[in-house]
Formats: structure tokens, C-alpha cells, sequence
């Protein structure tokens, strides 16, 4: 067929396989995933669906999209080694040395890959929302990501596990996701919009504060006259449908008039959510659609009462029943939509301006004077001072000119002074890695950059898997997940400049599976509160070069507490851990290492 491109590299994709119920495959990431793939009629993959143990036998598969797709059954034993070490779902690449894994990552894939086997398909790339971001943060960051990915999909298998012999706790992710709907909307043509909301609203004669209007989801077929009125469909709906009907954006209004154009931000109406993240359909969606399926299944056939407590989730489960293609996946993938009654909305109340919200901590605290200084006084009072770990081979380096040209940082598109810079960098790393290594250790790179590289940016792993390609190396595997889906087995990891709270997540890992580490953290002002580790404001990240040198100086003291506070935490876990600074401090102003052994 004209327009439709072969994939060069065969792929295949494993699914967890628990049990079957009423069309639906369990857990749910693999309905999910199949839901996806039935929608997109996506073919290029050889699909797998994993036992738990060592028997391959299973009853009849029902309501499984199998149309142009091979679908086999294997038990865990039978994966391919790297996937045994990850978090299905995942996808491997043969020769079987790159894998990716996890829900959110396994999806983007499937998008992408189905757009390139049929670039006509353009409506599948918009999936992935304005600038393709759709999930793309990872879910120890991201509460939006961990929300769908994680506590969703999660919270819903363990509700339809209850037997309502007592009353039924309502899942605390359900109840947030009706809570995030009500919600403004921002999008990034969010002032345009917003003041064509308000000419609609004139127009009408209806005031910015009246109650939200309804949004039904067959309004989406209704024509409406350029100034609207009250039985008309939405502004919100308007823009969601014509995108994903016409396959282009709504046409630019005429130039408003004079009192709309001039009109406050702060008087312009909010947007409504069509969709789960605001106005358009997104992979988010397709993610929740199979989850809150079958938890409105439950809620009506045993908890009707408890319907009327999610308003806005009724009205976009029907909304999104009017998507092209939505009802046809559904239906291949065992999906029959429940008609539901309509159910009445009440406005809610808009949530502070984030822009004008309170600078963290600080700002409720009346004993915080600014600066670093009284914190780093109080802590050399306490006896807490900056005390690096010498450095044991200050001046060792690798051989660079002996080395293959593939290895070397300048290979990697970067300016001289900054590969002169990563050799320093690298210098530092290798040679504490191979003081701790062993013949037959498995080494980690996270975040990365080796033997398993471990990164959830996934052009970086490919520029390193082509390097790695011309080296002929083969005993090297790519990994592209969130972290924690890694479960495999190692002796020492490594992460060089890992932003944020992504050192605390190396580490923490290391931990968990007693292995060496070596960390050079970076981007200090970017450790925040997440799913997993709490932290409070820092001041480590004034050390640029730019810099005055007594700015840079306190810098450097704050970066050493924060990282001596890292070394404390491992130290409580049986491991013995130094702070050092790399050599030459000036290979970079995040120039620390952290060096941990387990006792």
C-alpha cells in the first residue's frame, strides 16, 4: 500500500498475562497496550503474553485484537535475558540487546512506530499532545505520569478485587482524577482561547461566573454560529472535535472586539476539560479509558448510588465514545460501553494562581532570614563541616589517543572544551570503578551514557547504541525505562551527572541490590518531592563558572552537605561512603562523587 514503510528491525512485545474477566485481559497495562495497538491497527510487533510460572498452557483467549498481529504465549522463563531484568510491558529490538520497558515508555514506542509504518496516520503522532510530551515524563517525577501509569491501573485491579460485603472504599486515585477534571485547563494557545470563550459568553449573555457549561458528547456534532449561544456545543468542544475530526486546527476567529481583546487575564473564563488532559485526546486517555471501563462496570452494577459522585468522569467516559476509531478498538478489544444516565455538573471553585503561589518554605517560615550562611553556621555549630575524602589518584587518566575514536567523548557532537571536560569527568568514574571491579561483575550505567545502560531519554541511548554498534561491542544492553523497572541483578552502578533526585534514585537502587555505586549528582536545584524521597529547598546549584568566586565557594559547601547527607543515608544501610571531589575540579562545577561500598 502507497505511504506505508516496512520496519527494519523486528520487535517484539511482552505483556503480563494474570487472568481473563469479561473481555478483559489482566493486569491491566496489558489491556491497555492492547487497546493501543487495536486502535492504531498497529502490526509491526510480535506480541507475547507472559505467563507467571512455567506452564504454557491457558484456556481459549477471548476478545483478543489478533487481526494482522502474531500473538504467542510464553512463560517468564522463556523471556529474552533483558527483559527478565525489567518491569513488563516491554519491547526488544533484535537482535536483543535494546529494550524498553514500562507502560508509558512501551506506548510512545507503539505510536511512533505505527506512524512510521503509515506516516498518512497523523492523527496517531497527535497522540502524544502538543510537543509530543504526552507521558513522556517518568513517573518518579511526574504525578500526572504516576497517576496514569501507576496508582490508576493499580487502585482499579484491587477494587474489582473487593467482594462489597461491606461498604466499598472509592479508590483515592479515582477521586483525584474527578478532582484534576475539574480543573482549568491550560493549553498553549490558553489567552486566545480563553477570550473567544468570553466573546462566545457575551454574545450569549452569559457571565464569566456562571456555572460551567454542559458538555455533552454528541455537541461535538452540532453546527454553531460564530457568536454562539446557550444551547450551541462548548468553545472546549469545538476546538477537542474539529481537531480530531478535520485534522487541523479550528480556524482563527475573526479580531475580537475592543472590550474582549482588552479584557484581564484574570476576568477571561476558564477552559473546560474535554479530555483527560485538557482539550485534545491524548495517549492518557487511551491509558485511562480500559481502567475507568471497568470501574464504572462495578460502580453500575453494584453501587449505582455512588455514580452521582463522579459527574465529569461519566460525562468523559461518554465523551470519549464519540472518538473516530474508539468504539471499533473497544469492541475487538471485549470493551461493550455502558450508556450512562446524564448526570448534573456544579461549577467548581478555581484553584489559586500557581504563579502566585508561596516560594516553598521559606516564605510561611518567619525564622528564615535568606541565604545560606545562618543554615551553614548553625550546621558548623553542630560540629557539620565541609570535609571532602582525598582524592585517591588525583592525577590518573585513561589512555584517550589509544583508545577507539568511537569511545571518546568527542565523538559525541560536543564542542572540544566540553569532551576535554567529560574525559576528565570519565577519568574520575572509570578509575573508581575499575578499583571496586571484579572479573564477571555486571556494571550499570544509569542514567546513562557500561555494560547495561539504563536511560529514559530514549535519543540518547540510541546514539549510544550506534557507537557502541561501531565498536563491535556485544556484551552491552540498552535500556530505555524509568529506573525502578529495572529488577535486575548488578555489583556496581554508575551515574555521571544524574539531575535531581535521580542520584537518590541511583543510590537508593544500589542499596536495594548491594551493589558498589558511584555517583557524580548534578542539578541540585532540581531535587524535588516525589513519590518516593522528600527534600527541602537547596542552595548547591550556585557553582557556575560565571559565577563570583565566593558565590561559587558556598556553592560548593552546599553541594557537600547535601551529598553528605546522601552519604549519612547509606551509611545507616551497611555501606561505607566517601564525598570526593572529581580531578580537576574544573572538568565541571558539579564536581562531586559519591563512592559507596557495602560493608
Amino acid at each position: 500500500m502507497k505511504g506505508i514503510k516496512k520496519s527494519l528491525t523486528e520487535e517484539y512485545l511482552y505483556l503480563d498475562f494474570s487472568h481473563q474477566k469479561e473481555g478483559c485481559i489482566f493486569p491491566l497495562h496489558t489491556s491497555v497496550t492492547l487497546f493501543l495497538l487495536s486502535y492504531c491497527d498497529c502490526t509491526v510487533f510480535k506480541v507475547f503474553l507472559v505467563l507467571p510460572g512455567e506452564s504454557t498452557i491457558i484456556s481459549v483467549l477471548k476478545n483478543v485484537p489478533s487481526e494482522g498481529v502474531e500473538i504467542q504465549i510464553i512463560s517468564r522463563q522463556e523471556l529474552p535475558p533483558i527483559v527478565q531484568s525489567c518491569c513488563l510491558p516491554a519491547i526488544v529490538e533484535r537482535p536483543g540487546n535494546f529494550c524498553r520497558a514500562g507502560l508509558a515508555v512501551v506506548l510512545r514506542h507503539i505510536i511512533q512506530k505505527s506512524y512510521e509504518a503509515d506516516p498518512s496516520k497523523k492523527e496517531i503522532l497527535e497522540l502524544l499532545g502538543f510537543k509530543k510530551t504526552c507521558l513522556k515524563a517518568c513517573a518518579e517525577v511526574s504525578q500526572w505520569t504516576r497517576l496514569c501509569e501507576l496508582t490508576i491501573p493499580l487502585a482499579v485491579e484491587n477494587f474489582l478485587k473487593e467482594s462489597f460485603d461491606q461498604p466499598p472504599t472509592i479508590p483515592a486515585a479515582i477521586l483525584e482524577l474527578e478532582k484534576k477534571l475539574s480543573e482549568p485547563v491550560r493549553v498553549h494557545n490558553d489567552d486566545k482561547l480563553r477570550r473567544q470563550k468570553l466573546k462566545q459568553q457575551k454574545a450569549a449573555g452569559v457571565g464569566p461566573s456562571l456555572a460551567k457549561e454542559k458538555t455533552k458528547s454528541k455537541g461535538h456534532r452540532q453546527e454553531t454560529s460564530e457568536e454562539g449561544d446557550s444551547s450551541s456545543a462548548s468553545l472546549e468542544l469545538k476546538v477537542a472535535f474539529s481537531k480530531l475530526t478535520i485534522h487541523k486546527e479550528p480556524a482563527s476567529a475573526n479580531r475580537e472586539p475592543s472590550h474582549i481583546r482588552k479584557a484581564k487575564a484574570s476576568d477571561l473564563p476558564p477552559l473546560d476539560h474535554v479530555f483527560a488532559e485538557g482539550l485534545y485526546f491524548t495517549l492518557a486517555d487511551i491509558v485511562l479509558l480500559p481502567c475507568i471501563h471497568h470501574f464504572l462496570v462495578i460502580i453500575c452494577r453494584k453501587l449505582s448510588g455512588k455514580l452521582v459522585e463522579f459527574p465529569l468522569l461519566a460525562a468523559w467516559y461518554q465523551r470519549i465514545q464519540e472518538v473516530p476509531r474508539v468504539q471499533t478498538a473497544a469492541s475487538q478489544c471485549g470493551i461493550q460501553f455502558l450508556s450512562l444516565p446524564e448526570l448534573q455538573t456544579t461549577s467548581s471553585q478555581q484553584p489559586p494562581n500557581l504563579d502566585e503561589a508561596p516560594c516553598a518554605e521559606e516564605q510561611n517560615d518567619p525564622s528564615f532570614i535568606g541565604g545560606p550562611r545562618p543554615t551553614m553556621t548553625k550546621l558548623m555549630e553542630k560540629g557539620i563541616e565541609v570535609m571532602f575524602s582525598p582524592h585517591p589518584c588525583p592525577t590518573w587518566t585513561l589512555d584517550w589517543d589509544t583508545l577507539p575514536a568511537a569511545v571518546s567523548p568527542k565523538e559525541g557532537k560536543m564542542s572540544s572544551d566540553r569532551a576535554l571536560r567529560k574525559q576528565q569527568q570519565l577519568n574520575n568514574l572509570v578509575y573508581m570503578v575499575t578499583t571496586q571491579a571484579k572479573p564477571g561483575d555486571r556494571i550499570v550505567d544509569f542514567c546513562s551514557g557500561g555494560v547495561i545502560l539504563i536511560e529514559n531519554k530514549e535519543l540518547s541511548l540510541i546514539r549510544a547504541k550506534k557507537r557502541s554498534d561501531e565498536l563491535g561491542l556485544s556484551n552491552i544492553w540498552f535500556i530505555q525505562a524509568n529506573m525502578e523497572y529495572f529488577t535486575g541483578i548488578f555489583n556496581i552502578g554508575v551515574a555521571l551527572h544524574a539531575c535531581g533526585v535521580a542520584t537518590d534514585m541511583v543510590i537508593e537502587h544500589c542499596l536495594k541490590t548491594r551493589a558498589s555505586f558511584v555517583t557524580c549528582p548534578c542539578c541540585y536545584g532540581f531535587i524535588q518531592n516525589t513519590s518516593k524521597l522528600n527534600f527541602p529547598k537547596r542552595f548547591a546549584d550556585q557553582t557556575a563558572v560565571q559565577l563570583p568566586p565566593q558565590r561559587r565557594l558556598i556553592g560548593k559547601q552546599c553541594m557537600f552537605l547535601v551529598d553528605l547527607d546522601r552519604a549519612r543515608a547509606a551509611e545507616e544501610h551497611g555501606f561505607s561512603v566517601q564525598v570526593i571531589s572529581m580531578e580537576p575540579e574544573s572538568c565541571s562545577p558539579k564536581n562531586n562523587m559519591i563512592v559507596g561500598v557495602p560493608i
